[in-house]
């Protein structure tokens, strides 16, 4: 049998991020249960928050700007890990589909601009 990967996510216990990075793990463990071996949870200080999967650093919170969106680490974790596999809605929110995609700005629905109207007409 082949070893699966592992994950570490290196988070500051000074700053208090251990939810965090308990929460990141659940969601990785939830999107990759059979492709991933363990998530490792590493306790350290200075303000540190690092990712890796397989020993390939994946986020690091000083370079990335902050912390990542569940969705982000996990199409990082997936080129990875398992480049072939799909995400499904996570990975559609980002792939550049529909019209506000190009501006940053969700997409409203039919319903939903219609109320608006509605609501400025006297």
């Amino acid at each position: 049998m082949t070893d699966l990967p592992r994950i570490e996510i290196h988070y500051c216990t000074q700053c208090r991020w251990l939810l965090r990075a308990g929460w990141l793990a659940q969601e990785l463990l939830s999107s990759f249960e059979a492709e991933i071996g363990e998530v490792a949870l590493r306790p350290g200080t200075g303000g540190v928050f690092e990712i890796r999967a397989a020993d390939v650093l994946v986020w690091e919170r000083k370079a990335d700007g902050g912390f990542p969106d569940a969705a982000e680490l996990k199409r990082r974790v997936r080129d990875v890990i398992a480049p072939d596999k799909p995400l499904g809605h996570a990975e559609r929110k980002t792939a550049g589909q529909g019209p506000a995609a190009s501006d940053g700005e969700p997409a409203t629905d039919a319903a939903a601009t219609g109320a608006a109207d509605q609501g400025s007409v006297k």
